[in-house]
């Protein structure tokens, strides 16, 4: 260690760079020092070197500071004495700060006072120097002067080339290294770098590296000597790293995720070859270095798993929302230090944009194929009956929706309906269009058993408890109904005495069978059907009010045939077809008899309507079963007279005439298709129909639009 001199400290001159340039200018003129200091706000931000200020009046001082100035990063900060460290860290810039006691700049001084120092406090300071300078490089040093001779070395150097210091100084280097290298180096002033020289005694790398004098000519060589084992352990743990860096780039490059490396404070430090380049908008190697924390401020993507992370201190999967409408997958990995600090997050991103809209088409998909799913069954369901259940009329239709939905359910059915519309046929399509398809479906009809023996059918009976009885007992409908449809017709003529125990039944869902005390709970869905008028009974007291109620829980009615006569032609054509198929004929209607199938009012419904059919082909004797054939079986004027018009409100007579004359001309118009027939039938002129027909039709077309007939 050494002392500075006071005197050797030189003053610091310095302007402010918040003031204007004539003031810098003015500052420069009255001061000579080598060293200028440029400051800020009191702080010393830089230097610069008044060599390189030229005082002309055309140069601009802040272009030049800005070229010029040097940061003072590197430079020194000294005390009144120096250590060999600082005296390194010295060498390397122009000048040193010099330190008060206060930790404030009170000076500088230059390298070239400081050595001199050395050498003036120290005497051997150059020679001692440069010996720790060689000592404490971890290689070999060999310095060999203009005439390629050894002047200095290290104890390092001498270890590797297992020689002593007799051997090397003031020998010729090329007596220890090869002599072809130094030359090549003097001549040509390059450097020569890792030479392999093996001999007898030593393995070594050698480096050649010129020492150039003032006049940039080479004065001498310093030879750099690496220990071989050492060089090849670090080789081979650099070939380990290099190929540890190839897996691991080709392990990245085979992930379909975009994998980050961010350090502690949001940092990007790396990227994986696969990256989303529609997710950043820019190469990831402009955001190298940049925080990602600032991205989601400008709003780039939202939320940022980086500062998830951050916060949370553990792994946080998330989904991220991108200007441009891209849903991305981002899950943050944290790896934390020794400390239990975070030193690193890893985070693998995968866009899910496509993802994500192919699982809400496939959701949709899904959903319509359910739809068509549900529509084929409804239709398998409808042609599954197509043969028993005939119709096209819109009230047909609304009642087998209505049978559709309510299939599915377990509520109590009760069908109403005059006799022959085909009653049981709806309850056998709510059991094989429903959940209870597959279990049993068992039809009673009470008016056809005698109530002594109705009881026991319905609800059984225990082994002995009444005298003819089966010993072992009998399983009542309920009990074989069980998880079933039990369909009871004709529920209109179960005895009052009956009506109880039905009520219980459907109020406890068990049932008690005669001669026994212990119930046994059943589920079984009642679907009752009747031709009578239930309110009108129980009025009368011959039908229990509670029993209505609870089998009137999902009411259909069937209208009756005259009701819907869209259906008769299609019934007459579905039971010709079974007559034709069953005795091989080939009976068919013409249009005008279907025609006058379609006006009857056929009060037996479709039970009178099949037994019509069958009578008409058993009857004929052509395959052709037109009108006039037809209408020998028909009882029109019967019909008629039974069912005259009847008006529940009074109105004036004109207008109910006109009414009745309209509904005639139509009818007549129907059935018989030209108005000379239709004139003979109604017993009035051809031009009369005529006139009124069209009269009534121009009428419609007014009220109604487009009319059809």
């Amino acid at each position: 260690m050494f002392t500075l001199e006071k005197e050797k400290i030189r003053p610091i001159i310095s302007i402010d760079l918040n003031e204007h340039e004539e003031q810098w200018a003015a500052c420069l003129k009255q001061h000579n020092e080598p060293i200028l200091f440029l400051k800020k706000d009191e702080e010393i931000l830089s230097y610069i070197q008044m060599k390189d200020v030229p005082l002309s009046e055309t140069s601009s001082l802040s272009n030049i500071f800005q070229e010029k100035a040097v940061p003072m990063t590197n430079v020194s900060k000294l005390n009144n004495t120096i250590s060999v460290p600082v005296l390194f860290q010295i060498i390397g810039e122009p000048f040193a700060l010099v330190i008060d006691d206060q930790g404030e700049p009170s000076g500088y001084i230059k390298r070239e006072d400081v050595l001199a120092l050395l050498f003036k406090q120290e005497p051997h300071g150059s020679v001692d120097l440069l010996k720790v300078i060689l000592t404490s490089i971890p290689m070999g040093i060999f310095v060999v002067d203009r005439e390629k001779k050894i002047i200095n070395f290290n104890e390092s150097g001498l270890r590797m080339t297992k020689l002593t210091s007799e051997d090397v100084s003031g020998k010729p280097a090329d007596s220890i290294f090869h002599g072809e290298h130094i030359h090549q180096v003097f001549a040509s002033g390059q450097t020569i770098l890792n030479q392999i020289q093996i001999t007898d005694t030593m393995g070594v790398l050698v480096d050649y590296s010129p020492i150039f004098d003032f006049h940039n000519e080479v004065e001498g060589i310093i030879i750099i000597v690496q220990d071989l084992p050492m060089v090849e352990d670090m080789a081979m743990e650099i070939e380990h790293i290099k190929n540890l860096n190839k897996d691991l780039n080709a392990i990245l490059s085979t992930i379909y995720d975009e994998i980050l490396v961010v350090n502690h404070k949001g940092e990007l430090l790396r990227y994986s070859e696969t990256f989303l380049s529609d997710f950043w908008g820019v190469e990831l190697k402009e955001l190298t270095g940049k925080n990602l924390l600032d991205l989601e401020g400008e709003g780039l993507f939202t939320p940022s798993v980086t500062r998830l992370v951050l916060e949370q201190k553990k792994k946080v999967s998330i989904v991220q929302e991108t200007k441009r409408n891209k849903r991305i997958l981002a899950v943050g990995n944290p790896i934390f230090d020794e400390n239990g600090h975070i030193d690193r997050i890893i985070i693998a991103s995968r866009d899910i944009t496509e993802t994500t809209k192919l699982k809400s088409e496939l959701r949709e998909v899904k959903k319509q194929s359910d739809q068509y799913k549900q529509e084929l069954e409804r239709i398998k369901n409808k042609d599954r009956f197509f043969n028993r259940l005939i119709y096209c009329s819109p009230n047909m239709e609304q009642i087998m929706e209505h049978v559709t939905k309510i299939s599915h359910f377990s509520s109590t059915v009760l069908i109403t309906g005059e006799s022959g519309v085909g009653k049981e046929l709806i309850a056998q399509a709510i059991h094989q269009s429903g959940s209870r398809a597959n279990q049993p479906f068992l039809k009673l009809n009470c008016g056809a058993i005698p109530e002594n023996l109705l009881e026991s059918e319905l609800f059984g009976y225990s082994k002995g408890s009444f005298t003819g009885a089966d010993k072992n007992g009998k399983e009542g409908y309920f009990q074989k109904a069980d998880k079933g449809i039990l369909f009871l017709d004709e529920i209109g003529e179960m005895p009052v005495s009956l009506q109880v125990k039905l009520l219980r039944v459907l109020q406890e869902q068990e049932v008690v069978p005669i001669g026994s005390t212990t119930p046994i709970p059943i589920n079984v869905q009642i679907v009752a059907a009747t031709n009578k008028k239930l309110e009108k009974m129980v009025q009368e007291g011959t039908f229990r009010e509670d029993l209505y109620y609870r089998l009137n829980v999902i009411p259909i009615h069937v209208p009756p045939l005259r009701e819907r006569p869209k259906d008769i032609p299609l019934l007459a054509y579905h039971f010709l077809q079974r007559l034709n198929e069953k005795y091989n004929k080939n009976y068919h209607f013409t249009p005008d008899a279907l025609n006058l199938l379609e006006v009857y009012s056929w009060p037996g419904n479709i039970r009178e309507l099949q037994n019509m059919i069958e009578r008409l082909a058993v009857s004929a004797d052509h395959p052709a079963l037109d009108a006039d054939f037809v209408k020998q079986f028909l009882s029109f004027t019967s019909n008629f007279n039974k069912e005259k018009p009847v008006f529940k409100n009074v109105m004036p007579l004109q207008e109910a005439q006109d009414y009745i004359e309209e509904q005639l001309i139509l009818l007549a118009m129907k059935q018989y298709k030209t108005t000379t027939k239709a004139a003979k039938a109604l017993g009035i002129s051809q031009s009369s129909v005529s006139r009124k027909y069209q009269k009534i039709m121009n009428d419609r077309q007014a009220k109604y639009g487009e009319v059809s007939f």
